[in-house]
């Protein structure tokens, strides 16, 4: 009788997975996918999967696609960039709960932070600062989160 009962609870189970594993292949949606990103590069700017948006690494080149000579111009447009992101996905920079900085010298932790702080009317989400070296066409930063539809 129990051996019925653990292996009825384990196809439950089972069940449950697989159809939460379906609904969320059911709710996934890209944000400015591969086609349309500014680099061309083979990735969706964004992905809703479910209430999460998993935002991919973007840079803050100025419109004609070169690094601004400013730090605190690069790391604005740079969180604009994932703040667009969001907001295509109907989010708020309040809504991110991980943010990834990578950055290719950390003497730059400062200008960032004092740009970034601006950015949140609520708490602030977890975070890495990252010291990467260079970053792809020379940037300062390169940006990634992760948000949650609250």
């Amino acid at each position: 009788m129990r051996t019925q009962l653990y292996f009825f609870t384990f196809v439950a189970v089972l069940l449950g997975l697989s159809s939460a594993k379906l609904a969320a292949q059911e709710e996934v949606t890209y944000i400015n996918p591969r086609t349309v990103n500014e680099s061309g590069g083979p990735f969706s700017g964004a992905v809703l999967a479910g209430n999460t948006l998993y935002i991919s690494g973007t840079l803050g080149l100025d419109a004609d696609g070169e690094v601004p000579a400013a730090v605190d111009v690069e790391a604005r447009n740079v969180l604009n960039n994932i703040r667009a992101q969001l907001q295509a996905a109907g989010m708020t920079m309040d809504d991110l709960v991980l943010v990834q900085v990578y950055c290719s010298d950390v003497a730059f932790y400062d200008t960032f932070n004092e740009v970034y702080r601006t950015y949140f009317s609520a708490e602030f989400p977890a975070r890495a600062f990252l010291g990467s070296g260079t970053l792809l066409r020379e940037a300062r930063f390169e940006v990634m989160g992760i948000a949650v539809d609250h």
